[in-house]
């Protein structure tokens, strides 16, 4: 399939960054052109998105890592958000998603856009419900025409990728609403259309008025990131009829977003137990026909609130390994509360772990280069190589302050095994 010209906008994209894409990916451009026609890589860019750095998604290009942030009813503001989006990507985030739920959201999301050199996503059905919420209203009044317009609206101003829910069905809700599941549905897309569906008794407008949404994503190379509304959000949940029949519902979807020329990626399950992560993720990329994966986590144990983003990277690690294109971060404060600035950062940085552990397991060039690099700082107790080297260098520097003059490790000091096996004269220190 030939799936560049059937998007004009992704082809001279993708033609005026190719050589970067192929520097940056360690990849030969014939490799990224396969990866892009298959289907199997997607192109982060949309072209109305000011400064942007397109990016590349898709195994065996780098595995990428994306942070959420966005204003609460609750909580937080405009500048405290757009201070985290500073916050993440200085800590290496790859993307952003701006899932804000309160405020003036075409404003933000106009900020964010113009602060944000690396692409953004959002999940549109939030601004859709924003305003019937905000006026105490329920939330499945909306007409759907509304969501295609949001859908439009947002695709103009320059947003890079889409959460859309277009798997959400009025078969597969009864399987999360009218069974045992542990915790029904925990996907707020999710359980917004879910509930419209059950009160206007009708199908999905996304899914019936799927050929506009494609119209439009075409026409500015959104990139369709297939929401996982049935989710499992607890790990007895996971593999149940519920989530593999919507998996199944997005894979029809994929192959007929890519024969009209649009791309699409798959977001993936929340909570999994640790010995069932890989067989869920392989078995997902199949029934999607390999189209790129995006997890949340996936979530390893239900009983770590304070420490999910712990959870999380165990099992992002091993979704990796499995296959993962790309993951989205996890925060101390998941299941708890709104993300401060530390929390956006170890959030970034559990996930870049993870990431670096899974790529170092499937034996990828640049990781297995940055352990080298490790290894020798360390044998010569290289402080400032260490530090350039590690995925938080900031963490060294902090950590070091009030010993950084000194040779060896505050720990050990004299005690340094390094030093005791070098062959040399023992002498004490200055």
């Amino acid at each position: 399939m030939n799936f560049l010209k059937k998007n004009l906008v992704l082809t001279e994209l993708v033609h005026k960054h190719l050589k970067d894409l192929s520097l940056a990916e360690s990849m030969e451009a014939e490799e990224i052109l396969d990866g892009l026609n298959s289907g199997r890589m997607v192109l982060l860019g949309n072209p109305n998105h000011p400064g942007l750095e397109p990016l590349l998604v898709g195994q065996p290009a780098r595995v990428k890592v994306n942070a959420n942030i966005g204003t609460s009813p609750l909580s937080s503001s405009q500048p405290e958000e757009l201070q985290k989006l500073k916050i993440a990507l200085d800590a290496g985030a790859d993307t952003m998603m701006d899932l804000s739920i309160a405020g003036n959201l075409n404003e933000i999301r106009k900020n964010m856009l113009s602060r944000c050199g690396k692409p953004l996503g959002t999940v549109h059905l939030y601004a859709v419900a924003q305003k019937y919420i905000d006026k105490g209203k329920d939330p499945a009044l909306f007409r759907g025409e509304e969501l295609i317009e949001e859908i439009e609206n947002q695709a103009e101003q320059g947003v890079d990728f889409m959460t859309l829910h277009c798997g959400i069905t009025r078969n597969n809700i009864k399987y999360a609403c009218n069974t045992r599941r542990a915790m029904g549905i925990v996907s707020r897309g999710g359980s917004i259309l879910a509930r419209w569906i059950r009160e206007n008794n009708e199908e999905n407008p996304l899914l019936t008025r799927f050929d506009e949404v494609l119209d439009i994503c075409r026409k500015h190379n959104v990139t369709i990131s297939m929401g996982d509304g049935l989710r499992p959000g607890a790990g007895v949940d996971a593999g149940d009829a519920a989530q593999w029949e919507e998996v199944i519902m997005l894979g029809n979807l994929v192959r007929e977003a890519r024969a009209a020329g649009v791309q699409c990626m798959i977001e993936g399950p929340g909570h999994v137990p640790m010995h069932e992560v890989q067989a869920q993720i392989r078995a997902t990329k199949r029934l999607t026909f390999d189209a790129p994966l995006y997890v949340l986590g996936p979530l390893v144990i239900d009983s770590s609130p304070g420490y999910d983003h712990i959870s999380g990277a165990i099992g992002g690690a091993l979704a990796v390994q499995a296959g993962v294109d790309f993951l989205c971060y996890l925060t101390p404060a998941e299941h708890l509360t709104l993300p401060d600035g530390d929390d956006v950062r170890m959030g970034v940085i559990a996930s870049r772990i993870a990431a670096q552990a899974g790529e170092v397991a499937l034996g990828r060039p640049w990781a297995l280069e940055r352990e080298r690099e490790m290894n020798r700082a360390r044998m010569d107790l290289d402080w400032s190589g260490m530090q350039r080297t590690a995925l938080d260098p900031a963490a060294v520097c902090h950590r070091r302050k009030d010993f950084a003059d000194e040779e060896a490790c505050a720990m050990c000091g004299e005690f340094c095994a390094v030093k005791m096996s070098r062959n040399e004269k023992w002498q004490p220190a200055k």
